[in-house]
């Protein structure tokens, strides 16, 4: 099938291969990498309100932008659960909001949600696409929401799609006791990293993951959810078979976190009857987005 516009061909590729081509398939920009250093105190101001509010921040010699979305009626006295959500390369904040819906479904549910930009339109993820530390970057923007905006440190969740789900699987992985659950979009637990063993949460962080047999990756990704859940000694719990050919599992693993999978036989590489952004299928069957959000709310932060 033709390749999304939002979707670099990563995935078809030996992880091996992969590895060597990273050079030439990042996005983002290493020049001048060796001189930047950390800003310790950001100048950003942020004054906490309903609706949208872009924000900038100094990060190691770069401009870093995120926007933060609140509920009507928000204000810095609640303490709500925050949702992290990660665009696809090429892409930007903006493209992950208008592919998941997630504003709408933040004002119904009365929870936050930041989108932060990539340089040069990705993130650092485990295949690509990019070189900065932005693992750093969503710690930085995590402490401030939990900070500045009274987010609950016991309800912070990551999704994404594409690039931005491989970064969901990072951010699991190399920050550990921050995520309570994530959410991945045709994205993948894979690349150099994730060859090693011990590349594995931690802290319990449950998961939640949609993948279409349709998607070109759908090889890579399927075997990367499995290497995830044999690593973690998930054991198998329910099956289910849904409307449109779609197969959801169920299982627990032994540090307690959950894993379920959706595999959509009809979908590509797709966000389930997201909101549109050019990588949404309305026809997938099911509404990833509420979907997981049903499934955030069932999780809270794990002690190890």
């Amino acid at each position: 099938m033709p390749t999304s516009p939002g979707t670099p061909t990563r995935y078809a590729l030996p992880l091996t291969v992969a590895a060597l081509l990273l050079p030439l398939a990042a996005c983002g920009s290493d020049e001048g990498t060796e001189h930047r250093t950390p800003t310790r105190k950001p100048t950003a101001t942020e004054a906490p309100h309903p609706g949208n509010q872009r924000i900038t921040i100094p990060w190691k010699g770069e401009k870093r932008v995120y926007t933060v979305h609140a509920p009507p009626g928000f204000t810095p006295a609640d303490k709500l659960p925050l949702v992290i959500a990660l665009h696809p390369y090429p892409g930007d904040g903006k493209a992950a909001a208008a592919i998941s819906g997630l504003d709408t479904k933040a004002d119904e549910e009365n929870f936050l949600v930041a989108y932060p930009d990539g340089l040069d339109k990705g993130f650092n993820a485990l295949l690509c696409c990019g070189t900065e530390d932005d693992v750093g970057f969503m710690r930085t923007i995590t402490k401030r929401l939990t900070g500045t905006w009274n987010a609950d440190r016991n309800r912070v969740y990551a999704t994404g799609i594409s690039n931005g789900a491989d970064m969901s699987y990072k951010l699991a992985v190399e920050l550990p006791g921050t995520f309570a659950a994530i959410a991945p979009v045709s994205g993948g637990y894979l690349g150099t990293a994730a060859e090693d063993p011990s590349y594995i949460p931690k802290t319990p962080v449950s998961v939640i993951t949609f993948l279409g047999a349709l998607d070109e990756h759908h090889t890579a990704l399927d075997e990367g959810v499995k290497t995830w859940q044999q690593r973690l000694s998930c054991k198998a719990g329910g099956t289910a078979r849904l409307k449109n050919d779609i197969k959801k599992t169920t299982s627990t693993c032994r540090d307690g976190s959950d894993v379920v999978v959706y595999r959509l036989a009809h979908m590509g590489h797709s966000w389930p009857n997201g909101a549109g952004g050019g990588m949404s299928d309305p026809t997938a069957g099911i509404n990833a987005t509420d979907a997981m959000w049903e499934f955030f709310k069932s999780h809270t932060r794990k002690a190890p």
